[in-house]
């Protein structure tokens, strides 16, 4: 049966992730974490914490579409050093953007109620080690706020 993405939908999820701790909820379209294609809404609200991360399986390039808010995406080199740092929005010149397997990245939300849409390959597996910035605290380490503050300050005034 076909799923419509609409603002009741999107209202949903936003709900659920600002109901969470990590202030973020996923609503997968693919039927389970084994599945080739993966297709979701991810809800994620200010303050959520997503480690700058890489993809290293050569199927992971990654595709991310702002619905609603806005996006700060951080592109690293490999020794932690920003390359870019650009906002998206869902009514703004850029909403988009596709990430090639092995590139270091993050995302923040810039907004509350931001949505993005997001594909990348199945099947899910866990970041390994070597996928996780080693440079960049992880989630629940002690310098994740003040890290935080250090990307969200590349996207004041914008």
């Amino acid at each position: 049966m076909p799923r419509f993405i609409d603002t009741a939908l999107l209202a949903e999820v936003i709900a659920e992730a600002r109901a969470r701790p990590r202030q973020r909820a996923n609503r997968n379209f693919h039927p389970d974490d084994d599945f080739p294609a993966h297709r979701l809404l991810n809800a994620i609200e200010p303050g959520s914490w997503l480690p700058p991360h890489r993809h290293l399986d050569p199927f992971k390039d990654e595709t991310i579409v702002v619905l609603t808010g806005a996006l700060g995406v951080v592109i690293f080199d490999d020794a932690g050093a920003v390359l870019v740092a650009r906002r998206l929005a869902a009514n703004g010149d850029c909403m988009g953007i596709d990430i090639p397997h092995g590139t270091w990245h993050t995302v923040l939300a810039l907004e509350p109620g931001t949505v993005i849409f997001e594909a990348k390959a199945g099947p899910y597996r866990p970041l390994l080690d070597a996928e996780l910035a080693p440079w960049a605290p992880r989630e629940g380490d002690a310098g994740v706020v003040a890290y935080q503050q250090v990307l969200q300050a590349l996207f004041a005034g914008g």
